[in-house]
């Protein structure tokens, strides 16, 4: 993607994951699947079709477009819960995302539902308080306020992101914890950086000179 280009919202998740794996990507165009990602799709099959339904006071839509021209942002929410007024007016908006879980002692996906939350803002000119992260695995609604702490986080999330992709340039690999579970593992192979690293290091230890 060019650097004038909108973020997507998921560059924001991978980028909170792991700035290599958005940058490899969003600027090398790489993408591959492992367990983890096919188990992410089938949690979206029910949301990934465009349409609405009604629960009590709020509507349902599914599969909403999203975008940010301030903040240069767009893609969609898998879920968008509104309540109208009596005028017709939209009184209210929560996106909810939804995820195979169980909760990641991350951020990113909280700052993903935060971006959206921006994006409604923008194209609703109302106030989101708060949003949710549905897992699938268990059943469980996570209730989400977007604090200040959040959006504070979200807003540099999306300028780190944004000034990623404008370097053009993918960082250097790094075994980390995440990797095992990280559907590019086999593209990045972080251990080959750390073996390389280690010789490197050895063999400066062998030619540094001694007194």
């Amino acid at each position: 993607m060019n650097s004038s280009d909108p973020i997507p919202l998921s560059a924001l998740n991978d980028f909170l994951y792991c700035p290599r794996r958005a940058a490899l990507k969003f600027i090398e165009g790489l993408r591959s699947e492992n367990e983890h990602t096919v188990l992410g799709e089938l949690a979206h099959e029910h949301v990934d079709f465009p349409g609405f339904e009604q629960r009590a006071s709020w509507k349902l839509l599914r599969a909403l477009p999203l975008f940010s021209d301030k903040l240069g942002l767009s893609g969609k929410a898998d879920l968008v819960e509104i309540q109208q007024a009596a005028d017709g007016r939209i009184a209210a908006a929560r996106p909810v995302e939804y995820k195979k879980g169980p909760k990641r002692r991350f951020d990113n996906d909280e700052v993903q539902l935060c971006a959206q939350a921006l994006c409604l803002e923008e194209m609703l000119s109302l106030s989101v308080e708060s949003g949710a992260i549905f897992y699938t695995q268990s059943q469980r609604r996570l209730e989400i306020p977007f604090d200040d702490a959040l959006r504070r986080l979200t807003l540099d999330t999306i300028a780190a992101a944004r000034a990623l992709v404008a370097s053009n340039q993918t960082p250097a690999a790094e075994l980390k914890t995440q990797c095992e579970g990280c559907s590019l593992h086999e593209i990045c192979l972080p251990e080959l950086a750390r073996s390389a690293t280690a010789w490197r290091s050895a063999e400066m230890q062998l030619y540094t000179p001694t007194d």
